[in-house]
């Protein structure tokens, strides 16, 4: 026990015990736009479940501000649930999967006891919730609760590296200078003798780039025929680039995601004559060359383990508190040039 009560608080009044519940706060997208905090009750936790105070959670800006503009094409309102998400697309909905909190209470099990360990969840902005303990990942010594909100954004990076295989000596080149591409940059940059360059047409981020180690340009550069290239700039624009650097045979792996907007492409160009392959990558299913072995628990342990780098900080842009959450997800999702990962903090007893 952690001093904190359970999501039920067991308490005699007159003689008579009572379950008096405790009450979570939950961000909501309402409509389409509109996004507020409300409060309900949790229900009692069951004995496989732990209960969870949240410390931070980070905002997936792409897929958050499709979700926040309502632009979840119908056919995809399945397959983008998230963990725990409740309501439906596009709203009411409560969506999120990048939260990192404290365990208060916890199952009773052989080995340590998971209450006070940090831990990460794909769960919605929500400062105190009900998972069960299988859904909690403890974070590896080296990993602050800060920097752990890029776990989500590191898979996806990991799994992106997965799809594409590439190899030594390499010639990779990342489309978008957000979080996820500037993970992969990073990811593929550890490949030895690969040359990585990150493109973006936002030259603040050259900064961050060049901290981490990575050549950066703000125009594709030419003439570079790639083995690999990576579009991860959400713009049709630069997938476009991405067409236009890879070299013959190379593959495109699309990391986009656009939601209801169409995307006009020149296949009509070299496409063809070049023979290339454009490969999406999806964080939610593992490559199939991999899926016998991995599961999303081992891949998620990884790519916790990949963020004990200090200098991955500088992927946190800036940082709100909860409260102001439905108005920082609305300036993000109208204009959020940039910005990388906005965390949220959650207040503290």
């Amino acid at each position: 026990m952690s001093g904190w009560p359970d999501s039920w608080t067991d308490t005699n009044q007159g003689g008579t015990r009572t379950l008096v519940p405790r009450t979570a706060r939950q961000f909501w997208v309402r409509t389409p736009g509109q996004g507020e905090i409300l409060a309900s009750p949790l229900g009692p936790r069951e004995p496989d479940q732990v209960l969870v105070r949240a410390l931070y959670s980070g905002i997936s800006r792409g897929t958050e501000s499709l979700v926040f503009r309502g632009e979840v094409p119908p056919s995809q309102h399945q397959a983008m649930r998230a963990p725990f998400q409740e309501g439906d697309f596009p709203g009411p909905v409560k969506y999120g999967y990048s939260s990192v909190g404290e365990v208060l209470e916890a199952p009773d099990q052989p080995g340590p006891s998971l209450v006070g360990r940090r831990v990460f969840c794909l769960h919605p902005h929500q400062d105190l919730y009900l998972v069960p303990a299988g859904a909690v990942h403890v974070l590896p010594d080296g990993l602050p609760p800060e920097r752990a909100v890029l776990a989500a954004n590191m898979e996806a990076a990991l799994n992106a590296v997965w799809d594409a295989r590439p190899s030594a000596g390499d010639r990779i080149v990342v489309i978008g200078g957000g979080v996820v591409g500037l993970l992969v940059a990073v990811l593929c940059r550890q490949i030895p003798a690969a040359h990585v360059t990150l493109v973006d047409i936002d030259a603040t981020r050259e900064g961050v780039a060049e901290s981490l180690g990575l050549e950066f340009a703000v125009l594709a550069p030419a003439g570079v025929h790639a083995d690999f290239v990576f579009h991860a700039s959400g713009s049709p624009q630069g997938l476009e680039a991405a067409l236009s650097v890879a070299g013959m045979e190379a593959t495109v792996v699309e990391l986009s995601w656009y939601g209801t907007r169409s995307v006009p492409l020149p296949l009509g160009e070299a496409f063809h004559s070049r023979r290339l392959t454009l490969l999406s990558s999806q964080v939610g299913r593992i490559p199939a060359d991999r899926v016998a072995r991995w599961d999303h628990s081992r891949r998620l342990g990884v790519a916790l383990d990949l963020l004990c780098d200090e200098r991955l900080d500088l992927l946190i842009s800036g940082e709100s508190d909860f409260e102001t959450l439905p108005e920082v997800l609305g300036r993000l999702a109208e204009d959020g040039r940039g910005a990388l990962c906005h965390r949220i903090r959650y207040a503290q007893p």
